[in-house]
């Protein structure tokens, strides 16, 4: 586009527009941060305690999950949708315990009462951190091997998976819980 005086209107822009920004200096580089979700509230947990004399196999003695591998249990009836957001983390975690130092026939114990507990807070999802068994004896993940036995006997729970790297990985587990009220219902039937 020509200037009625017959110069070149762009080239006046962008020379006009060079003068305004000639003594700017330039921001920064700042990557984008992604929004903390707010950390769910610990679950209060008892000390380490000498382990029993004779304890009943906790675990089936046939169990054989390595460190790394990743856990995925679902109930009938669980829509995919929802098992997909569970397993991308993206149900927010609203309760958690951390099992780690734990012997197995506590930290059974501790799941029961932290299942418990997230039933009085009508919890819909917790998270579980078993550890991944780099300190244990054999160097095998127990408390993983457990926490993925013991979830299965818990009708409240509907469905549990690995978290996700940001949540512990393989070395914990989201718990989609069963809505209290909707328990009860089914038993009133």
């Amino acid at each position: 586009m020509k200037n009625p005086v017959g110069g070149n209107q762009q080239a006046d822009d962008v020379d006009l527009f060079r003068q305004q920004v000639q003594d700017a200096t330039p921001l920064a580089h700042c990557p984008a941060i992604a929004p903390e979700r707010p950390k769910p509230s610990p679950f209060p947990r008892p000390l380490p305690i000498a382990p029993p004399d004779e304890v009943a196999p906790l675990i089936p003695s046939q169990s054989t999950i390595k460190t790394h591998d990743y856990l995925l249990f679902c109930r009938p009836g669980i829509q995919r949708r929802v098992l997909g957001d569970l397993q991308r983390g993206a149900i927010e975690v609203e309760l958690e315990v951390d099992l780690h130092g734990l012997y197995a026939e506590h930290a059974r114990q501790l799941i029961a009462e932290f299942l418990a507990e997230c039933g009085r807070r009508r919890i819909r999802c917790a998270r579980i951190i078993h550890g991944k068994g780099y300190r244990s004896a054999e160097q095998q993940p127990v408390l993983k091997q457990g926490v993925n036995y013991w979830l299965r006997q818990y009708e409240q729970v509907l469905a549990f998976c690995s978290a996700t790297r940001r949540d512990g990985g393989t070395g914990a587990v989201y718990v989609l819980l069963r809505n209290p009220d909707k328990q009860r219902q089914r038993q009133q039937r």
